[in-house]
């Protein structure tokens, strides 16, 4: 009953699950926001630490003892089987197959199986004729010793291995004592994991219904964004369209507000050109009169009677020859002028053609308050939707408010604290087992430590205390007291070592097939495979899960994906097909409402034709412009004294050439008037050629300008006006069409928030809605963590180092029982009557050679000079 509760929780969400998308998702998105989830904290990790070593071991010997794989195909055979209702049911020749595939499969545990069991048996009945074997001074019951040459060494390799067998049986014993210690803390540490366990089902319960409100409360998020857009249907549908014809109109009104641009460039460019060449032929008016007036004073000061001189008629000779160069190079009163361009551009500029684009540009921006004042009928339609939207959200919460929600809380809340008190309660009961298991292991570890404790002191006493220039009839105290300590401990290993077995085979039985059975099959979830057979739990129910849930047997729910949903926290609905229990999706359908919303905003008839981009002034413009006459200018005439210096010569170089030579003349008036004429000239350079030179720099930008533009204006012109009237064009032939489009495309907007809607819910009941990892946090808690790594691995391991122990007893034995005898006070010994050991006759009381000193209380000098011969 509580599961069927537990599915109704999320019974909003299969109808979100079946609603399929009506439209294409649609361009804008809303924000839902998260829905609140809060964290589990139960950790179904378990890390054992140290003594993982040892269980590590354990597996890798069950490996050895099982090496078969886990037999799927038997165990659903054996459980689809009846045995023992009708009598000859086991000589069923199918029966008899499984029986032996299963005896095959079990074979390894059955053989150690078999062998402990002989070993419980043949044990005791072997200790038993061993004493009674020893009562008749037989078995080394004779308290006699033979002398022999190697007796040493056989003494020294008894007490070998002897102590290397106590030393594994003492290893076995702190393996089984740590997992007996193990498995005790574990089972007091559980209580934390199993309260962490039901406070994670705890806010599971508790955080499903704000979960589900959250849900239904984002339909006021759709909603409003739906009815907001709506209230602004003539801006946003406007802006639609503008995007639309904004990919060809706004290119075309920029090319004309550039060429706009180019207009005014062009005039400044001819300004530029006509001041410059009217600066230009002035200047070299100027500077060749001052070129010809240093030429006239050079020439005089030359003709001095000083430059007859030896000294300085070379010199003078050079300098008067070098006159020449001073005169103008570049020519630019020949260049034609450009006022007839400048003319016809001016008079384009007198249309301000920049002014005419930004009309363009604002009958273009003007789209949404024109879409705007034609769809007000639209906005008188926003009650009606308004109430259909309202209608559609009161459907949804009165649904919800149908379902048992709270009621399936609370029932399921009473369980779980019920379940939760019945724990804590029976939990002291748990302990108290556990501690009454943990002191008879720590028994059974005391019976091995008991035997070892004897067999320590037989070895200590014996190795301490024994002399070898002691006879065997002569043995100290220590030496025979170790020798009885060893002996000891072997009748104590023929009482406990049968009962040790006896819990050996029956944890080895019990916890083995657990770990291959349970645990491993677990691990790599082969388990949840077998549960999954069809017919196998019920023979009536092909699946046994989706009868119970869903009341469905042939609905595919399986143990395994279950199990896998849940360990990847996904929601439950998701992981339990609640879609197939109920059929609520009129309740969340909005099909038939769309339709509705559609014809109230198909409505809509929009008209363009009155936006502008150019008008015919504004092309007649560009086409004055075209026909300026600019291409026509003789720009290689330009060009080519541009590319002129303004002198033939540099005239600072020829400046410092002068004062140069006139430091070679001798010192005087000649020297004096040659420097001074030399300075008239870096003056001229000054004053007239740098500014030339300035003045030729901006003609030559001008003039390369007007080149560079004046071969692209008629093509430029005519691709703009081409432009501008194909976006015209477009604006007033397929402007329905687009509006129509667009349209579409909005009402597809308003219909895909609610489609948005209701994918969100789906996505967020799928894997946030009623996370249901708690579920597989219990069954990983109680199969995985306290099943298999708290009791199977700790018991696994506890018959592990107790049956190493019970196995070493043996040789143990067998050490102690040989070693004994060269420890232990001896009654009688061999006596010999010479060096070469020939053996007496009957001596006094004695018999075949034998000495029985203790009858007389005496020492027998014979005897001690035997020894010490010997």
């Amino acid at each position: 009953m509580a599961v069927e509760l537990l599915l109704l929780l999320l019974l909003f969400g299969s109808t979100v699950s079946e609603v399929q998308p009506l439209h294409k998702p649609p361009p804008g998105s809303l924000d839902f926001g998260f829905v609140p989830v809060k964290t589990y904290d139960t950790n179904t990790y378990h890390e054992p630490g140290p003594i993982g070593i040892l269980f590590r071991l354990v597996h890798a010997f069950l490996y050895l003892v099982q090496p078969n794989s886990f037999p799927q195909d038997l165990i659903q055979k054996l459980a689809q089987q009846t045995f023992g209702n009708v009598q000859g049911d086991y000589q069923k020749p199918e029966n008899v197959v499984l029986t032996l595939q299963a005896i095959y499969y079990e074979i390894g545990f059955i053989v150690s199986a078999a062998l402990g069991l002989l070993f419980v048996l043949l044990l005791p009945l072997v200790g038993l004729c061993f004493c009674m074997c020893r009562c008749c001074d037989n078995c080394g019951g004779e308290m006699h010793q033979r002398h022999k040459k190697n007796a040493d060494c056989r003494r020294g390799c008894f007490a070998t291995f002897l102590f290397v067998a106590s030393l594994i049986i003492s290893i076995g014993v702190l393996c089984a004592y740590a997992a007996n210690q193990h498995l005790t803390s574990q089972v007091r540490g559980a209580k934390n994991l199993v309260h962490s366990n039901f406070k994670d089902l705890r806010i599971f319960l508790n955080d499903t219904p704000g979960q589900i409100d959250y849900l239904v409360s984002q339909y006021n998020t759709t909603k409003n964004k739906a009815l907001s857009d709506l209230n602004n249907v003539g801006p946003l549908l406007g802006s639609r369209v503008q995007e639309r014809f904004a990919k060809e109109v706004r290119p075309a009104l920029d090319a004309a507000l550039m060429m706009a641009g180019a207009i005014r460039e062009t005039k400044e460019a001819l300004e530029n050109v006509s001041v410059s060449v009217e600066v230009l032929q002035e200047g070299t008016e100027r500077l060749h009169a001052n070129l010809t007036n240093v030429k006239i004073h050079l020439s005089n000061t030359l003709s001095d009677s000083a430059c007859s001189a030896a000294q300085a008629a070379s010199t003078c000779n050079i300098i008067r020859n070098s006159l020449n160069q001073l005169n103008i190079n570049a020519n630019f009163s020949g260049l034609p002028g450009v006022s007839t361009q400048l003319a016809k551009v001016n008079d384009v500029l007198k249309i301000d053609l920049s002014s005419l684009v930004q009309k363009g540009y604002a009958a273009f921006n003007d789209t949404p308050d024109l879409v705007l004042n034609q769809t007000r009928n639209i906005l008188s339609a926003v009650p009606y939707i308004k109430n259909l939207l309202d209608f559609i959200g009161s459907n949804i919460t009165s649904f919800t408010e149908m379902l048992p929600v709270q009621k399936v809380l609370a029932d399921l809340t009473i369980y779980l604290t019920q379940s939760e008190a019945y724990v804590q309660d029976y939990f002291p009961v748990v302990e108290q087992y556990d501690f009454y298991r943990w002191l008879g292991c720590l028994i059974l570890c005391c019976m091995v430590i008991l035997i070892l404790v004897f067999y320590c002191l037989g070895l200590l006493c014996g190795t301490c205390g024994y002399d070898k220039h002691a006879s065997p009839t002569t043995r100290g105290c220590i030496s025979n007291t170790g020798g009885n300590f060893l002996m000891a401990g072997v009748g104590f290993s023929f009482l406990f070592s049968w009962v040790l077995m006896i819990i050996v085979v029956i944890t080895f039985v019990t916890g083995g097939n657990v770990e291959k059975l349970v645990c491993e099959p677990y691990e790599d979830r082969t388990l949840f495979k077998v549960l999954d057979t069809p017919y196998l739990l019920n023979q009536h129910w092909r699946s046994y899960l989706s009868a119970v849930v869903l009341k469905n047997p042939d609905i595919n729910l399986t143990f395994e994906k279950v199990y896998s949903d849940c360990k990847e926290n996904k929601g439950i609905y998701t992981t339990l097909h609640l879609e197939n229990l109920f059929n609520i999706n009129e309740f969340l359908n909005i099909s038939m409402y769309t339709e509705d919303v559609s014809l109230k905003i198909e409505h809509i008839n929009v008209n363009l034709s009155n936006i502008v981009l150019l008008d015919e002034i504004g092309k007649r413009n560009l086409l004055d412009f075209s026909s300026s006459g600019i291409d026509g200018i003789n720009f290689a005439a330009y060009l080519t004294e541009i590319n002129k210096s303004v002198t033939k010569v540099d005239l600072l170089s020829f400046a410092n050439d002068l004062e140069a030579r006139a430091d070679q003349l001798p010192k005087g008036a000649l020297e004096n008037a040659l420097k001074g004429h030399a300075n008239s000239i870096r003056m001229i350079h000054n004053q007239q050629v740098v500014p030339l030179e300035q003045a030729m720099s901006t003609l030559n930008q001008s003039i390369r300008l007007l080149q560079r533009t004046s071969s692209e204006f008629m093509i430029k012109v005519k691709n703009v006006i081409s432009a501008v009237d194909a976006a015209q064009l477009l604006i007033s032939n397929d402007a329905s069409v687009v509006i129509i489009q667009e349209t579409k495309k909005y009402m597809d907007m308003i219909i895909g928030y609610f489609e948005q809607y209701v994918e969100w819910v789906k996505e967020s009941i799928t894997m946030e809605v009623a996370a249901c990892k708690p579920i597989a946090n219990v069954v990983d808690t109680a199969v995985d963590i306290f099943l298999c790594s708290y009791v199977i691995d700790s018991v696994n391991t506890f018959w592990f180092g107790l049956g190493g122990c019970s196995i070493f007893l043996i040789p143990a034995v067998i050490c102690a029982v040989k070693l004994s005898k060269y420890y232990r006070r001896m009654d009688t010994e061999d006596v010999y009557d010479d060096v070469e050991t020939i053996p007496m006759k009957n001596m006094e009381n004695g018999n075949n050679g034998y000495h029985k000193e203790h009858l007389y209380g005496i020492h027998n000098p014979v005897m001690t000079s035997s020894e010490e011969q010997w």
